[in-house]
């Protein structure tokens, strides 16, 4: 039988009995091929061919059956659910049915809890079971509407060493934030505002969590203030310093520290020796 588990289909009603009504593609079917959709599912006036939009999924004895209600999630897509219980197995997320679906921490990419709101697929287990996945990366789209300097919205779902924080774009687009645009705390399972800084041929899109300079610079410089006070007024390093001791300082990069740097020595708020920054008088 030609129908897969976590799709909707159009199919008959062939066969009536007290606890539901059977469904096919044909009236020929064989009792194989017929899917129950139970009594409690079935629309009142129901007859005998008539034809029904119903979603297919397993029961509890991973058996074929019918509903017609719709689900928050369908096989392939990708949607935000609820988790609302986790074990020593995995965790169960509210799709919307009565059973609920099954996400193995193998498919996990961060700690979950119950309560928690999350960003995943639907895929068919090597058991032929509904299953979902947080790894959604091979389930978003290419080719969104967005050019370069849009603004977007969307969920970190995945962080990796060598590429950045993977963004679910409107939860339907591939978007990363480079590693070297990943300054500040981006949490996964966090909403995100984000620029849109690269498109690239295939459509994936490369973001920045960060404003456009000329926005953060008064930020950025007092923050530096405050960092500088931290130090009794006088910081032991300048913007000639490496990159890795700046960003782990003050979580900037070396460009943004030096603009800041430049806007202070300028305002007459601080003096740059050889080995310090340090606050005037102003001060």
């Amino acid at each position: 039988m030609d129908i897969t588990p976590g799709k909707s289909y159009s199919l008959m009603a062939v066969k009536k009995v007290d606890f539901g009504t059977y469904l096919a593609r044909t009236r020929e079917a064989t009792s194989e091929e017929r899917i129950l959709l139970p009594a409690k599912q079935v629309p009142e006036g129901t007859g005998i061919g008539d034809v029904l939009e119903v979603f297919v999924y397993l029961d509890s004895n991973d058996r074929l059956i019918a509903t017609t209600r719709t689900p928050l999630i369908k096989l392939g897509e990708v949607a935000r659910l609820k988790v609302s219980q986790v074990n020593r197995t995995g965790a169960f997320l509210n799709w919307g049915l009565e059973k609920e679906l099954f996400c193995p921490y193998a498919e996990q990419t961060y700690t979950i809890r119950e309560g928690d709101e999350v960003l995943a697929a639907m895929y068919v287990d090597k058991s032929g079971r509904l299953a979902a996945t947080m790894n959604v990366y091979h389930y978003l789209k290419t080719g969104s509407p967005y050019i370069i300097g849009d603004e977007v919205q969307g969920r970190a779902y995945e962080d990796s060493d060598r590429f950045g924080i993977f963004v679910a774009v409107d939860d339907i687009y591939q978007g990363l934030v480079p590693k070297r645009e990943c300054f500040g705390d981006i949490a996964l399972g966090q909403d995100v505002k984000a620029r849109v800084i690269g498109v690239h041929e295939d459509g994936k899109l490369d973001l920045s969590v960060r404003r456009k300079a000329y926005e953060m610079i008064g930020e950025d410089a007092d923050k530096i203030l405050d960092l500088i006070s931290s130090y009794d007024g006088a910081m032991p390093f300048t913007d000639k310093a490496s990159p890795e001791v700046i960003k782990l300082h003050t979580g900037m990069s070396k460009n943004e520290f030096k603009r800041a740097v430049g806007h202070l020595l300028k305002e007459g708020l601080i003096i740059k020796t050889d080995t310090a920054l340090i606050l005037t008088e102003r001060q």
